[in-house]
């Protein structure tokens, strides 16, 4: 159900104090299982404990192709035992049978009513899931607490969070492994060493599990964003993740012959250009080209303090002369080739035939997804090219590929937060708001704005929100900086309450040291009282447009918890596909598409009660392109 909305700052509640180091945690005592006699006794300690905390050791960082070598538990802290499954080295001792061990376990890893506990337990559940067991009672993640606890001010891999918080050094995985060139697979670890190494993992998550456990009752917000959202939403990742997505390699193909075709006509022209021949792909030769040869105004510097040529550099130079733009052009398309084209039919899993990629939930500190292997956020959408490459992803026959987009989820946030009356009347009516903007900025009726002041009124209902300036803006619209000035005082006079809003939360974000989304997720500026006046600079553009973008990121996992919820009784017709910023994407029989179309879009819009109505754009077609 939707939740009613909270205020976006909690002013007077006490900065977050940063979980103590603990004294120097003692070592635990690990035992191998070898011996059913041994197994079976481990087996009814799990069975009567309240807390289960388990960990697979696998041979690979891909679950979806990782081999079980191992499983550990622990139930109480300072010990905790391995089993050994798939180690294969020369003398190694006798195992345990896995067949026999994964299905005396079964009944245990997959009863709800047992409470278990991980470390980025979404890996764990991939891997166990390969083996036929879909584990349940999944309740406790210490990546997942750490992260709701302390977003963006601490690391959240186990290594970093038992030193920080316990006061404990791991065992690191090369101690036992070897790094680099020597490093062997975890199922030529002799079981000793693996004892050490695995069993410490299950008891140092639980031990940290013992640590968050209190600091979370105490935040009752952080705890609900905790139980009721980054939890339930760590299974509906597992699921996308394991649906995967189907491709078309051949007309991926296509799209890179094309790209590099086109490449080395860009190349050709750069060389025209500059007079002679240079590697586009040496920032020492663009730099001594550009600045020296050219004399072009560096308008950005490296870290060592020589001209910078990135592609801010480049964008900032790219009115002084014809060769960044080329460079630009050039380095895009080799990004999309060697990320996308080139790329994606490679990472085809030979077993489902689907690319599968991975979410990342304790990434961006504002609560948003990032993903991995491929990375489905950097598709650019807006370019042919980038479009191009979503034709690629495909629904099978029979089936369609189906896109919802909530429709500038951000604005009306905005919206929500500031109670701004202009702004709230626009989205209340239904009105193209940039173009309600344009006529309040300008000063003419609604139907008299023409394309250029729309999309003037867009460029400032979009940049304010991340703090730009009238120097921003003034190059986004190519128009004087004073003439941007204008539009931004107008923009303000006619929507106060945006005003008011901004200037409430650089305040408030100094009393507090942090700002909170409508759903109470936390989001620390450490910097917002700092002496150095650029970092305390950005961490006010973050105050304003943190609560923003956090509370589209949790209205987003809302919606798929609610979504996946209503899905996982039609699995046969339909499956989640894609979450990509504010869409969500998914696969469904073509009979089937009506019902989606209702019960998808009814759902997304409900996931948030704001003080404006949320807005889904669908569309439906044969691949990602045809849908969005």
């Amino acid at each position: 159900m939707p939740l009613d909305p909270k205020p976006a700052i909690q002013a007077a509640a006490p900065a977050a104090q940063a979980p103590v180091r603990m004294p120097a945690a003692a070592q635990g005592v690990y035992e191998a299982v070898l011996e059913w006699a041994a197994f079976d006794a481990v087996l009814k300690q799990l069975q009567a404990a309240e807390l289960i905390c388990f960990d697979t050791e696998t041979d690979s960082l891909d679950p979806l192709q990782a081999r079980l070598i191992g499983l550990s538990f622990a139930v109480r802290p300072e010990q905790a035992w391995y089993i050994p499954l798939g180690h294969d080295y020369p003398g190694a001792p006798l195992q345990l049978p896995l067949d026999e061990v994964l299905a005396k376990l079964a009944p245990l890893l997959t009863d709800s009513g047992k409470s278990k506990c991980a470390q980025n337990g979404k890996y764990d559940l991939h891997v166990l899931n390969r083996y036929g067991i879909a584990v349940q009672g999944l309740r406790e993640d210490t990546m997942l607490a750490s992260f709701v606890l302390n977003a963006g001010r601490a690391r959240h891999d186990m290594d970093s969070m038992a030193l920080n918080y316990l006061g404990y050094q791991t065992v690191a995985y090369g101690e036992v492994a070897g790094k680099g060139a020597k490093q062997i697979p975890f199922s030529q670890v002799a079981i000793d060493d693996a004892t050490r190494y695995a069993a410490e993992d299950a008891d140092i998550t639980l031990r940290l599990q013992h640590f968050f456990a209190p600091q979370l009752e105490t935040e009752p917000g952080l705890l609900a964003l905790y139980r009721d959202m980054e939890m339930p939403l760590q299974q509906v990742l597992c699921d996308i993740e394991e649906n995967g997505v189907l491709i078309d390699a051949a007309l991926l193909q296509v799209q890179s012959a094309d790209l590099s075709a086109r490449m080395l006509q860009v190349q050709n022209r750069a060389y025209e250009t500059a007079g002679r021949h240079f590697n586009l792909d040496s920032p020492k030769q663009l730099g001594a080209l550009l600045f020296d040869e050219l004399g072009l105004s560096a308008k950005l510097k490296t870290p060592t303090g020589a001209p910078s040529t990135n592609e801010e550099a480049l964008e900032a130079i790219a009115d002084e002369h014809e060769l960044p733009r080329l460079i630009l052009e050039h380095r895009g398309m080799a990004k999309l080739r060697s990320t996308y084209t080139d790329k994606l039919p490679l990472m085809v899993n030979p077993r489902t035939g689907r690319v599968h990629t991975s979410y990342h939930m304790a990434g961006a500190a504002t609560g948003r997804l990032s993903s991995s292997d491929p990375n489905l956020q950097n598709i650019p959408v807006r370019t042919e090219d980038g479009r191009k490459i979503r034709q690629a992803f495909i629904a099978p026959p029979g089936r369609k590929i189906l896109s919802f987009d909530y429709s500038q989820i951000e604005l009306r946030i905005m919206a929500h937060l500031s109670d701004d009356a202009g702004l709230l009347a626009a989205f209340g009516s239904g009105q193209d708001v940039h173009r309600a903007t344009a006529a309040e900025v300008f000063g003419v009726p609604l139907d008299a704005v023409s394309s250029e002041q729309r999309r003037a009124a867009k460029a400032i209902n979009f940049g304010l929100m991340y703090g730009m300036s009238a120097f921003g803006l003034a190059r986004q619209l190519g128009i004087g900086r004073n003439e941007a000035q204008e539009y931004i005082s107008l923009y303000f006079s006619r929507y106060p309450g945006v005003r008011a809003y901004m200037d409430n939360t650089r305040q408030q974000a100094k009393a507090a040291g942090f700002v909170e989304t409508v759903f109470g997720r936390r989001l620390y500026l450490n910097e917002i009282n700092g002496k150095n006046a650029g970092q305390r600079a950005g961490a006010e553009r973050a105050a304003i447009n943190a609560p923003m973008q956090g509370t589209a990121a949790d209205i987003i996992k809302r919606a798929m918890i609610a979504v996946a919820e209503w899905i996982g009784g039609h699995r046969d017709k339909a499956l989640m596909l894609m979450q990509v910023h504010d869409e969500l994407v998914f696969e469904a029989d073509a009979g089937f598409v009506p019902e989606m179309l209702l019960q998808v879009k009814a759902r997304m819009e409900a996931a948030a009660l704001l003080k404006v109505p949320l807005l889904v754009e669908s569309g439906v077609g044969g691949n990602w392109d045809e849908a969005h």
